[in-house]
């Protein structure tokens, strides 16, 4: 394993600087970066789309349930095409999505924290738990651009510091390599 990947060095620096370049771009460029990677996804569920419709036909012509794969290859055609043509609609969904889940979790944890409050000790802790997560639904509701700008320093973040590793790593693998190589039997 260990010479197979000292082979393949370059192709593990080329993924590390792939995620350093992604990375930058990110903390550069946040909100140009996230539209590509919502014309990605929507070129991505549009092309499955395709596939789900011509699925259905098939199935129809053997005379099998058709109907679901219709109605998931006409979504997912739609969503493509939304995602494609309107990014920034689908950036701010995927933002109120989070949102509706972080108010979600954090009024029942909330709900929980005060009904255990006999029961337990520490409840102060589930219940300030609830209310930061209550605070940033609320956040992401009322400035979504910010929030889809700090998702991408996130993630730019994780793919910068992944692609730097990979890069030391493949420059360890490079070494080591070239030690296998010159220590090789005869």
């Amino acid at each position: 394993m260990v010479t197979l990947l000292a082979r393949n060095w370059w192709a593990i620096a080329l993924r590390g600087l792939i995620g350093v370049l992604f990375g930058i771009a990110a903390f550069v460029w946040p909100l140009h970066t996230m539209a590509f990677l919502v014309t990605l996804f929507g070129a991505y569920v549009f092309i499955d789309g395709i596939f789900a419709a011509v699925a259905a036909v098939n199935a129809a012509q053997e005379h099998e349930r058709w109907q679901p794969l219709l109605i998931e290859g006409l979504a997912g055609i739609i969503m493509g095409l939304v995602a494609f043509f309107l990014p920034s609609i689908t950036i701010v969904a995927v933002v109120y999505v989070i949102a509706a889940w972080a108010i979600l979790t954090g009024a029942l944890t909330i709900y929980a924290a005060v009904r255990l409050r006999d029961a337990i000790s520490g409840e102060w802790i589930m219940l300030l738990s609830g209310v930061v997560s209550l605070v940033l639904g609320v956040l992401l509701v009322a400035m979504p651009g910010a929030g889809a700008v700090a998702f991408m320093w996130l993630l730019g973040g994780y793919a910068f510091v992944f692609g730097v590793l990979s890069i030391a790593l493949a420059l360890k693998l490079r070494g080591h390599g070239s030690h296998l190589h010159t220590h090789a039997p005869a």
